[in-house]
């Protein structure tokens, strides 16, 4: 095993975290918008739209992740395992995500054909490159200390793309197609694409593979598939990942609905107009005269700045305390902040902004930590098997990931149905029946809350604590050594 335990520069810090900032560009737009976009700008049904997104996912979970996971740990060229894959799936990668938004002028029969086929091949590439990406950072170095600060800046840059899509995508939409969501939302993909394959290209170049498995090492993919179903550490983090991932689907995908159909737009409109006037003062004058989309924008934007403050004292935190106590204690209570949306009114503005704010702080120390633990048991594999797979691993793990970012945003579109939600076509404004308010709000709060107190749960068995981190550490180091 070849093994360095230089720090690594600042620089290819944030060469590897624009990686995921191009990512999360077609990520966070997946969590936020993919079942608004099918059942409101495309024109889909609700039962369509929750299939496709469903039985895509599920496949692309199950069958792509696992394959190329496979294929990536036995990748071998002069630019290592890993980042061969970033670079020959970045063009591919923005095209396709520009596709898949794109709305064109086909029978009901061929829309679902074609939403079917563009999402597949986008779930497809984005494995291609967000696994192998993932996994990079488990072979960036192997210093624990040195991983929990590349996370904290990854994550930074995570944010970044998601304040983007959750702040300002909407109304840019909106003012891009001139009241035309549609032809908003290709503009709006055409410039993200071509970021993310900009972005995705600094990060191939900026960053190298430094722990590297000897021969003696290598393992059939069977082996690494027992090491796997024997690793009680992995099994849990599988679990915990689907069940975080149904969580920020469900949440995030409901929010959009929330704001149109529940938040009461008067009353949202006189609290966010002392903020957009002091804007307007300064000559920030983006989010237009739309209550929805300037309150949807704002409350987005208070929880992500909050993250990133949360994202900031992660890192100190888990040195201190340990990854596990850290993301256990944050997760409980961000979640309480989430079961609190089923006790506010229509009218209760400040309620709602307050808890999204304090919400988004202590999930924020979360955010980090979960692919750190992440690398963490890949370590625990080798430490326990002499064998290192760390694409196998992370693998794994976007099988978690896609399995529930495909469960979550399915359940948006079926719970909505599940209360009347009537889909509109292009362009159309539908009155929904009452009982689509109280549906969403029972998803951003109840539903939502459901998957991550069990996560809490989970962690009790999770064996990985500050103990056994630096012991793994310590004698991973002195094998690699001799």
């Amino acid at each position: 095993m070849k093994y360095s335990t230089e720090k690594l520069s600042i620089f290819e810090k944030v060469g590897y975290s624009l990686g995921d900032l191009a990512a999360n560009l077609v990520f966070q737009t997946l969590i936020t918008y993919l079942a608004y976009f099918y059942t409101d700008i495309y024109g889909l049904n609700n039962n369509d739209a929750s299939i496709i997104i469903l039985i895509v996912g599920l496949v692309a979970a199950f069958l792509f992740n696992p394959l190329i996971g496979a294929l990536a740990d036995r990748t071998n060229s002069r630019w290592g395992k890993f980042r061969p894959w970033i670079l020959f799936t970045a063009i591919p990668m923005g095209v396709v995500a520009l596709l898949a938004f794109t709305t064109p002028d086909f029978s009901y029969k061929g829309k679902v054909l074609y939403a079917t086929i563009t999402y597949t091949l986008l779930l497809l590439l984005y494995a291609g490159s967000n696994l192998p990406y993932s996994a990079l950072s488990g072979v960036i170095t192997g210093n624990m200390s040195e991983r929990n600060s590349i996370s904290a800046i990854r994550f930074v840059a995570v944010m970044f793309a998601q304040f983007f899509v959750q702040v300002f995508m909407l109304p840019i939409i909106e003012y891009a197609g001139n009241g035309d969501k549609a032809i908003g939302i290709e503009i709006v993909m055409t410039w993200l694409a071509i970021i993310g394959t900009i972005m995705l290209l600094i990060t191939f170049f900026s960053t190298r593979e430094r722990v590297v498995p000897s021969q003696e090492q290598k393992s059939t993919f069977k082996e690494d598939i027992v090491d796997l179903t024997k690793n009680k550490p992995w099994i849990i983090m599988l679990i915990l990942t689907i069940l975080i991932f149904i969580t920020l689907a469900l949440k995030g995908g409901s929010y959009v609905y929330y704001f149109n159909n529940y938040v009461d737009k008067h009353a949202l409109s006189q609290f966010i107009q002392p903020i957009i006037t002091s804007m307007q003062a300064i000559g920030i004058n983006f989010f237009g005269s739309d209550p929805v989309s300037a309150g949807f924008g704002l409350f987005n934007a208070g929880g992500i700045i909050c993250m990133l403050i949360g994202i900031g004292v992660s890192k100190k935190l888990a040195d201190i305390y340990g990854k596990r106590d850290v993301f256990g204690i944050a997760l409980f209570i961000s979640t309480l902040f989430i079961i609190l949306f089923v006790f506010f009114s229509p009218q209760n503005i400040f309620l709602i902004f307050g808890a999204q704010i304090l919400h988004g702080f202590f999930y924020g120390i979360t955010i980090p930590l979960l692919w750190a633990m992440i690398a963490d048991v890949a370590d625990y594999s080798e430490w326990k098997n002499n064998r290192r797979a760390t694409a196998i691993i992370f693998s794994a793990m976007m099988v978690g990931l896609k399995s529930g970012l495909s469960i979550g945003g399915a359940l948006v579109s079926w719970i909505l149905g599940q209360y009347g939600y009537i889909h509109a076509e292009a362009g159309e404004t539908i009155l929904q029946p009452q009982t689509v308010a109280h549906g969403v709000k029972m998803m951003v709060s109840i539903y939502a809350a459901l998957p991550f107190l069990i996560c809490c749960a989970l962690l009790f068995f999770y064996e990985i604590n500050k103990t056994t981190e630096i012991q793994i550490e310590s004698d991973l180091k002195k094998r690699r050594n001799n």
